[in-house]
């Protein structure tokens, strides 16, 4: 009788898939600045559709209201406690420091300046806007993935009416409100660090930042935030509006929301304030 036959013992060589071709940087660096410039052209598209969209009746007049409800007043406690414990940081911060050099009567001068110009614009529009584009682009994506833009499409309606112009112009109009509001909270904040922990008057402090403050000071700072508003409310809807891949998609959207919005503001932040600086009064 033949044997039977025994099993092989030597090992055969595993299948390896072949590993897909690495890109170089200049391919991927290539592939980045494609998309960027997509995403640039898609927003500006975004933007010019908004701008034609918003004259064109009916006018969403109800609608406007209930976003300002929405993203305005529901932000008030959110800028009042930024723009209160920015306003005491600094006090702090400044006395300590100007304190070395005999000069801490200029506290209000610097604090008030600093606030109007900048900080009370800026750190709203971060941190409201964060909080109102996050909201824009949830709401909305929300509504990609369950195709309720598709739906208004169909129905003959205009999106970018519907969903987008309400928005627009209610950030536009909510932003120097509460930049005025954040202003006076940080200012008033001020004071009452400066007198509580170094004794300074208030009536001192309160005329000293006021003789330094221009109007052109306030104006500079007030006049940045429409142009914030716009920013905010136009990336949270596009990045709301082109949301894909159902809940795990809001989630992008909503975090790509927040990056965008952050770095945007702070940008123009920087390109306004030279703009409004050049156009000044010291310009000349």
């Amino acid at each position: 009788m033949s044997e039977p036959a025994r099993p092989s013992i030597v090992p055969t060589a595993p299948s390896i898939a072949p590993k897909a071709p690495q890109k170089s940087f200049f391919e991927r660096a290539t592939r980045g600045s494609r998309e960027v410039l997509e995403h640039i052209g898609a927003i500006s598209t975004l933007l010019w559709d908004t701008i034609r969209a918003t004259p064109k009746r009916p006018f969403e007049m109800y609608q406007v209201i209930y976003q300002l409800e929405q993203m305005g007043v529901r932000s008030v406690t959110i800028a009042s406690i930024t723009a209160v414990f920015v306003g005491m940081v600094m006090t702090v911060q400044f006395a300590f420091s100007l304190e070395r050099f005999g000069a801490r009567d200029y506290v209000g001068r610097v604090v008030g300046l600093s606030i109007t110009r900048e900080l009370a614009p800026a750190l709203t529009a971060l941190v409201v806007g964060c909080r109102i584009g996050a909201g824009i682009a949830a709401e909305l994506g929300s509504m990609a993935v369950t195709e309720q833009i598709d739906a208004i499409h169909a129905l003959g309606a205009d999106p970018v009416k519907k969903l987008v112009v309400p928005r627009m112009i209610a950030c536009i109009v909510l932003m120097p409100i509460l930049c005025v509001f954040a202003d006076v909270l940080g200012f008033a904040a001020a004071m009452l660090v400066a007198y509580v922990q170094f004794g300074t008057s208030p009536s001192f402090f309160y005329r000293s930042g006021l003789d330094s403050v221009e109007m052109s000071d306030f104006l500079s700072g007030v006049l940045k935030t429409p142009f914030f508003g716009a920013e905010i409310a136009l990336l949270g809807c596009y990045l709301g509006m082109t949301t894909r891949g159902g809940t795990e998609g809001v989630g992008k959207s909503t975090t790509r929301a927040v990056v965008a919005i952050s770095v945007a503001v702070l940008l123009s932040d920087f390109f306004l304030t030279k703009l409004f600086i050049s156009f000044g009064p010291s310009a000349g």
